[in-house]
């Protein structure tokens, strides 16, 4: 991870930030309109909407190589919030340096630092590389997630 920083997205994130969220949803065969990408980064950025969160992983030339997006949602088994990890991604080129871990990580220390010790998040039974990472530094839970 050496010359590589984790910090909260900036405005001036946007191309860099939609290729690797591009990116991101291309591996998991998925698009989203443009209009999707537009309202999602904005909000992504507006400090009215401390419960959406993103952070990026930069290299020292500037260049953004991970993100990660992190919603804070009530839930009804406790009193504090709790931080869902949505999106994770690590550009191809830098996996096996340690930035995903290092993005995990961030994100536990903003919810900690925002009360809200619990962290969760999904990912695809064949997303078989991060989960090698994932059961390191997370627990396996024996949930089954349906959607409409």
């Amino acid at each position: 991870m050496t010359n590589t920083k984790i910090r909260d997205i900036r405005p001036q994130d946007e191309a860099q930030w939609q290729m690797l969220w591009q990116a991101y949803l291309e591996f998991y065969q998925s698009t989203v309109p443009a209009e999707v990408y537009i309202t999602t980064f904005n909000r992504l950025c507006d400090p009215a909407r401390p419960h959406q969160r993103a952070l990026v992983a930069e290299q020292a030339d500037g260049t953004l190589i991970g993100l990660v997006h992190i919603i804070f949602h009530a839930h009804n088994w406790r009193i504090e919030d709790v931080c869902y990890l949505q999106d994770l991604y690590v550009a191809p080129a830098a996996r096996g340096l340690g930035i995903g871990r290092a993005l995990i990580e961030a994100t536990y220390a903003l919810a900690d630092e925002t009360g809200t010790p619990s962290v969760y998040w999904m990912t695809q039974e064949f997303n078989h590389n991060a989960r090698l990472l994932y059961d390191r530094i997370g627990t396996l839970t024996p949930f089954i997630k349906y959607q409409r």
